[in-house]
């Protein structure tokens, strides 16, 4: 089983990615506010982002490489807001965005594990 050093910077990548989600995307569903407004509210909530993914950076870094790191979080990106635009905005994954996903997922396979 891996040690809390391999899962706490996945853990925190998570909790940054929702937040993060959130403040890219979370007003797309109030289209008739200010652009001002929602710029701001997107910035205050993007500092709980960073709070979080500067923590999981330091942390990570003691185990993982920057690219490793870079991956976790880019797949862990794909899964938030595939969730995030499904529940949250009511779009729908098509089968080209399974497709696509997999095959960034494909990727980061080369990242961890790859032959090459």
């Amino acid at each position: 089983m891996p040690s809390f050093d391999y899962i706490r910077p996945i853990l925190l990548l998570l909790g940054s990615n929702v937040f993060m989600t959130f403040a890219w995307y979370g007003h797309l569903k109030f289209g008739n506010r200010s652009l001002m407004l929602v710029i701001v509210v997107s910035w205050l909530i993007a500092f709980f982002e960073y709070c979080l993914a500067v923590p999981a950076n330091r942390y990570g870094h003691e185990v993982y490489s920057a690219a490793q790191l870079k991956t976790i979080q880019e797949v862990i990106t794909l899964v938030v807001f595939a969730g995030f635009s499904v529940v949250y905005l009511g779009e729908k994954i098509t089968v080209n965005h399974a497709v696509g996903f997999a095959m960034i997922c494909g990727g980061a396979f080369f990242v961890f594990k790859g032959p090459l």
